[in-house]
């Protein structure tokens, strides 16, 4: 009796989701064009999915953008006719109880949301899904797809468990059921992308995944910034950031001067200051795999060289980002009693981020992969601005970083603030090894993703 009772309740839940996926199975020609891509992390912040989202609009395709909305994605995806963005509801925090019975309900929330929000969508052709965070999204977008006969794209960014493991250790039970999960639905797309060369091959090797390499690549709008704009986004920041406001009033009142430039009262042209401070920027999440203790430890260094006597320039040092670790280094950065350095932590708008890029003297990258198989996309972002860049080294960062031709590599903060020495001594010196570091990256012409991805993924989507 109570076996029938579970087959007939089974039957009940299931035969609508199969009817259901039965009906969105017939309009195929209506979903042909349509793709829907899915975060289960912050749209704003996933830039990756909003250029696949961007590409396949340019392409023809209606795309149907699933995340949360805790910040603004770029303007371009917000105007384009063919994006929709979904709004996916977040669990942030709940009261009480152990932490796994918080992240199984947080999980189980997830599914059901999710899952409800997909179905009801219009029948797509594809669902590109970023992973991580992978759990639970690749089942729930298999599922889906199984009912209504859409393909699954899997972007691998890392892999979920790895990061996971930062916070609970390798061995822990939690750790290796998502290692688990991970593998096995991640054999069940349709498509597999990944961001790496060593990514591809572990996925080969390891779970059995064929997988296409697309590395990332800078957006258009990544790029030198004018100097008119850099005095702008100077001025606009000043208000904000004591770091960018001048040191001294011009003797012409007219005149707009910040921190690096000066703009003309009479003839509105924009200049350099002389004995500007250097510009140092880094960009973060905030999270266990960025170790900015190291960051901090090379600019004391920094500050002691200078203090000696070390023909040093003066350092503004932007650390723009948003994430669970940003109080605590808050804290530490104010503790610190610099006297030729300022630090500041703003989180930039979409369209501020690429030109304060494109105005900086130096990139620094302190991520390191947690599974040793991804890159830094903000180092692409950099090098698409040819801003120079010195990152802490892991396991495959040579596919991206070449010491000494567009950045350099270090292990600690000695090394670093060696590099900071070499790279700033004399500033600005037109003949130095930074000058010819941006030649380098100038010369390069470096691959923009749009056009990439017409190369790698629109094949895929068209042929498949």
């Amino acid at each position: 009796m109570a076996a029938s009772c579970v087959a007939l309740l089974t039957l009940c839940l299931v035969l609508p989701l199969l009817l259901l996926g039965a009906w969105k199975r017939w309009p195929r020609r209506r979903a042909a064009r349509h793709v829907v891509v899915v975060v289960l992390g912050d749209v704003g912040r996933s830039p990756r999915m909003q250029y696949h989202a961007l590409s396949l609009a340019g392409c023809g395709f209606s795309v149907t953008f699933l995340g949360f909305c805790n910040s603004k994605p770029r303007d371009e995806l917000l105007q384009n006719s063919r994006i929709q963005i979904v709004k996916l509801t977040e669990l942030q925090h709940l009261a009480g109880g152990p932490r796994i019975v918080q992240y199984v309900v947080k999980v189980v929330f997830q599914t059901v949301h999710l899952l409800w929000k997909l179905i009801w969508l219009e029948p797509a052709a594809y669902i590109f899904l970023q992973n991580p965070p992978g759990l639970p999204g690749i089942a729930v977008c298999w599922f889906v797809c199984c009912l209504c006969g859409s393909k699954l794209v899997t972007d691998w960014h890392n892999y979920g468990y790895s990061i996971m493991g930062l916070a609970h250790g390798p061995q822990h039970p939690l750790v290796l059921l998502a290692k688990g999960y991970e593998r096995f639905f991640g054999r069940l797309s349709h498509l597999n992308l990944c961001v790496t060369n060593a990514m591809r091959e572990d996925l080969s090797k390891n779970w059995g995944i064929r997988a296409m390499t697309v590395y990332d690549r800078p957006a258009s709008f990544f790029k030198e910034t004018p100097l008119d704009l850099q005095h702008e986004l100077f001025m606009k920041l000043g208000r904000t950031h004591c770091p960018f406001q001048a040191r001294s009033e011009p003797s012409d009142p007219a005149t707009e001067r910040s921190a690096f430039t000066e703009k003309d009262a009479g003839s509105g042209l924009v200049s350099h200051l002389p004995g500007r401070p250097a510009l140092l920027v880094s960009s973060t999440s905030w999270t266990e795999d960025e170790d900015f203790s190291i960051l901090l430890a090379a600019l004391e260094k920094f500050e002691q060289l200078t203090v000696s006597g070390a023909d040093l320039p003066s350092l503004v040092c932007v650390i723009t980002g948003k994430g669970p670790l940003k109080e605590y280094y808050s804290r530490l950065i104010s503790r610190k009693c610099f006297r030729h350095i300022q630090v500041c932590t703003p989180w930039l708008a979409a369209e501020d981020y690429p030109l304060l890029l494109g105005s900086a003297d130096l990139g620094v990258c302190l991520h390191r992969s947690s599974s040793g198989l991804d890159l830094p996309m903000k180092v692409v972002d950099m090098f698409g601005c040819c801003l120079p860049v010195c990152a802490v080294n892991f396991k495959c960062l040579h596919e991206l970083v070449r010491p000494g031709e567009n950045g350099m590599v270090f292990e600690d903060e000695e090394e670093l603030v060696a590099q900071l020495q070499m790279l700033f001594a004399k500033f600005p010196d037109p003949t130095g090894k930074l000058h010819q570091f941006r030649e380098n990256l100038r010369a390069a012409k470096q691959l923009r993703w749009d056009e990439s991805w017409r190369q790698t993924v629109l094949p895929l989507v068209m042929d498949s």
